[in-house]
This record gives structure tokens, sequence and C-alpha cells, in this order.
């Protein structure tokens, strides 16, 4: 499901950046499903309610607030250092080790980063696994974002500071097309990425965003290929 890339839109990129829950792994590897029920049971557990009723206030905590979390903190004062590690104590082995993706990402020119609404030990356990992790510059997670998650402007804004990233040249890559509002703003190049093999009608594909549909550039399926596409094209126009 590749809209396939322009090679002119990536020859000028010096800074790649990869969302990471189903963005630099699949979506069918169903990974973020387990933290995804341990977010409920926290819910239960903290506010001694029902899983149905905890699953709806989870569900409702991360479309007021953009995380869970960050409702969590917002209406009941939660110990964000505590949340994250029960959250995050899963099972990585649901992931296969991808070292295709792992080449696909050495190969490209400048700079790699990890920017995600998840934490550093998260982020890196999961980078490990799939076998890719060394080829990342930083990682960008929750709390170096003061707890304040996409799509905050502020958030990308404390990013591209950090990191001394110029817009123009960079490129996100997300899940979310709400999360791709602000890098298009700044001037990146945005690509959606989707579950593998889904064919959803329009307003699917963008997971209820409709209005973000100006800020994606490209949109795939299908990462490894993507970056291998824009690589080879950018080989043959060396060549030439």
């Amino acid at each position: 499901m590749t809209n396939h890339p322009d090679p002119q839109r990536f020859a000028h990129v010096t800074d790649w950046v990869f969302d990471l829950d189903n963005t630099l792994y699949p979506h069918h590897s169903n990974l973020f499903s387990q933290i995804d029920k341990k977010m409920t049971a926290y819910v239960a557990e903290l506010l001694k309610m029902p899983p149905d009723e905890a699953r709806k206030l989870q569900k409702d905590l991360y479309r007021d607030h953009g995380t869970t979390l960050n409702g969590l903190i917002e209406r009941f004062n939660v110990d964000p250092d505590d949340f994250l590690r029960v959250v995050h104590d899963i099972d990585y082995s649901w992931l296969k080790p991808d070292p295709e993706l792992g080449e696909a990402i050495k190969a490209l020119p400048g700079r790699k980063f990890i920017f995600t609404n998840g934490d550093r030990g998260h982020a890196e356990r999961t980078a490990a696994q799939l076998g890719i992790l060394d080829h990342f510059e930083d990682i960008f997670d929750i709390v170096a974002a003061d707890l304040t998650p996409k799509p905050a402007q502020k958030t990308y804004d404390r990013f591209v500071e950090l990191h001394e990233i110029a817009g123009p040249n960079a490129v996100m890559f997300e899940d979310l097309a709400r999360n791709l509002r602000v890098p298009k703003k700044l001037g990146m190049t945005t690509v959606l990425i989707v579950p593998r093999n889904f064919e959803p009608d329009f307003s699917e594909i963008w997971e209820s965003d409709p209005d973000e549909k100006d800020d994606v550039d490209f949109v795939t399926d299908n990462l490894t290929d993507f970056l291998q596409t824009i690589m080879k094209k950018d080989a043959a126009k060396t060549a030439s």
C-alpha cells in the first residue's frame, strides 16, 4: 500500500525521525496490545473500578489528554514513573528481529531519532529486540518531553531545539495522522504508517483524523520497502 516516494522529496533529508509503537514494528505484531491491557488494569486498580469501566475511562483519558498517562496525572495526580514501569513490563519476544529494516535504517544518510510518547526504557527494549537500536542517534521520550505528549506543539519545539533540527531537512514517520500536523507545519516531509495489507476506506486510513489528510505527504504499510525505495532511487541518481 505504498504510494511510492518521489526521490526529490528525500534527497535533501539529513534527519530521520521515527515514532516507535506501530511504526518501527508492524501493527500486526500486536505488541502494543500488551501495554493497552496493562493500562486498563492500572486504571482499574488505581480507582477500584470494574475492568469495563476502567477501559472506558482509559480511552476517554487518551482522547481528551493525548495519552492515558497525561490524563491520569492531570486528573488523579498519578506518579508517572510508577505508571511507566508497570505498563511497560511486557513480553518483547512478541517482536521478531528485523535485520532488513535495520539495514534500511543504517543506509539512510544523516541522523536518525526515535520520538515516542512512551519512555526511553520501552523504546530501548523494543529497538534492541528488533535489532535496530544501534542505528539511532538518540531517543526523545515522554520524560524528555516533560510528560507532554505528541501532538502538542511545545513537545515538537523541544525536540527540534534539543537536536538542532531544521524542519525542511527532516522527515517524520508516524502511525497517527494527528501527530504529523506539527511536523508538517515545521516544514518536515511526513509519512503515515498504516497496518500491513490494510485496505480501509479513506476516512479509516486517517484513524478518525479527517482534518489531517493535508498534513500527510506519503502513506505506506511497509516501512522497510519505503526506505529501500528511497535509497535505491538515490543510488540510481548518484550513479547516473
